[in-house]
């Protein structure tokens, strides 16, 4: 958050014309505007390329580390990207649309689709963690929602207790998905349920 803040002096008096530029202030009002600014961001890096006027070899100078390829994108736009396809749920057309909007490129449903991978790896031992503090609370509320995959209905168990909530996706609904989901066949606390028979 960039915040600026300005002040609006006030010289001459706007009744008799007085100047007040020495008058002590007694107080401010203060009115905000709060926007957002997108800014596109465009980083080249130009490897030098050398000859060796010794043995003739062609040198090139290095590209940083997360420069791989000819063209990349940077950590804002695969967080705005994850931040629409998996929390707010925009389908991946609208993601590539919105992005196009906002930078005059289109990502291809492989790059998106890639993104959403290395989230779940990088996730994997966040979400062991998190099961493993799940099975040690004293109760746990148990449910099921579903979802629609590719035109069909999925099925996901979610176990909240605490501050930590559960869930696990699923193309089946009740015992094939809970015991896929490994969490409540291994919980030893009492669990709450809807009564739904």
């Amino acid at each position: 958050t960039i915040e600026t803040v300005q002040t609006s002096p006030i010289t001459p008096c706007e009744t008799c014309g007085e100047d007040l530029s020495k008058t002590p202030c007694q107080g401010v009002e203060r009115r905000t505007r709060i926007d957002i600014i997108f800014e596109k961001g465009v980083t080249h890096v130009d490897a030098e390329i050398r000859q060796c006027p010794q043995c003739r070899t062609r040198n090139k100078g290095p590209f940083p580390a997360d420069m791989a390829g000819p063209v990349q994108y940077g950590p804002g736009i695969r967080g705005y990207v994850m931040n629409l396809l998996i929390a707010q749920m925009i389908s991946l057309k609208r993601v590539q649309q919105s992005i196009q909007t906002l930078i005059g490129q289109i990502l291809s449903e492989a790059t998106i689709l890639k993104y959403v991978m290395q989230l779940h790896h990088t996730l994997a031992a966040w979400e062991q963690s998190v099961t493993e503090q799940l099975l040690q609370m004293p109760a746990m509320h148990v449910d099921e929602t579903s979802l629609r995959v590719d035109r069909k209905n999925h099925w996901i168990p979610v176990c909240p207790a605490g501050h930590i909530t559960y869930k696990f996706l699923h193309p089946k609904r009740g015992l094939a998905a809970i015991e896929a989901s490994g969490v409540i066949p291994r919980y030893g606390g009492v669990i709450i349920h809807d009564c739904w028979a």
